[in-house]
């Protein structure tokens, strides 16, 4: 008898195993629709415009030229043709600050507290900045975000989704290179964008990670740029950011005291 009750508990215990396991629910994976590649990019565009006014602080490395440039800093952008960043030394100290537009800069050396104002060109981009971009290139730079505005009425040359990705691909027989485009699925943004000559040689890349959704928009906390072409790269960490706020705007004071030179 005792056999018997032995038997008959295990097979209990054992049933009860079987059934748990079967009862227990199946990990559910939300359906995600899969756009065309005309509906992506109007998509990705248009949450690009979307960020009208943007705000974060975090650490900066730029490499041109052989040289290294590092600091904490500050940016506000406001669109159209607004970038006000501030450069912050030990212990939050500012050591300068520019305002930059299309047309016009001001920096202000604040050890020196100086301030020197002007027209905008390229070599004034380069010197405030430290890195050979167009100024709508680093308004998209400090933003995480990639122009898509030559590719609205244009079909790629190649269209797919890989994994979690989508990936467009627009071969460019003019300037004989080739973008490749790799979009996150569900939060639709850019994580990584690619461009090589017709021989496979990168020119430019960009990688994109730790997004965060603001106004419905991703946008990375982590942004890397490697441009081979020029030999510069950009990194940017943020630690905080904020978009599309009303007290989001731009905020450059001079002392009344600073010694002003026009360039």
């Amino acid at each position: 008898m005792k056999k018997y009750l032995i038997a008959i508990l295990m097979l209990i215990n054992f049933g009860g195993i079987l059934f748990f396991n079967g009862c227990a629910p199946t990990k559910q994976v939300a359906k995600v629709e899969i756009l065309s590649a005309e509906r992506l990019v109007d998509k990705l565009e248009v949450n690009r415009r979307r960020i009208r006014s943007f705000e974060g602080t975090g650490t900066l490395v730029i490499n041109s030229e052989g040289i290294e440039n590092r600091a904490s800093f500050k940016i506000t952008l406001t669109k159209p043709d607004s970038i006000e960043l501030s450069i912050m030394g030990p212990f939050g100290i500012e050591l300068g600050e520019a305002l930059v537009t299309k047309k016009n800069y001001i920096f202000y050396d604040a050890l020196q507290n100086t301030a020197y104002e002007g027209e905008v060109n390229e070599d004034i981009l380069k010197n405030i900045f430290r890195i050979d971009l167009p100024f709508s290139d680093l308004m998209n730079a400090f933003l995480g975000a990639v122009n898509l505005t030559s590719h609205l009425y244009k079909m790629p040359t190649k269209y797919s989704v890989d994994g979690d990705k989508y990936v467009l691909t627009y071969i460019d027989s003019v300037n004989q290179q080739t973008e490749v485009y790799l979009v996150d699925i569900r939060q639709l943004g850019i994580t990584n964008y690619d461009v090589t000559n017709l021989s496979g040689d990168l020119l430019f890349t960009g990688r994109y990670t730790d997004f965060d959704l603001l106004e419905n928009v991703a946008v990375p906390y982590s942004v890397n740029i490697i441009d081979k072409q020029n030999d510069q790269t950009l990194s940017i960490k943020y630690k905080k950011i904020t978009a599309n706020r009303p007290y989001i705007h731009i905020n450059f004071n001079i002392p009344a005291d600073a010694n002003i030179i026009k360039w």
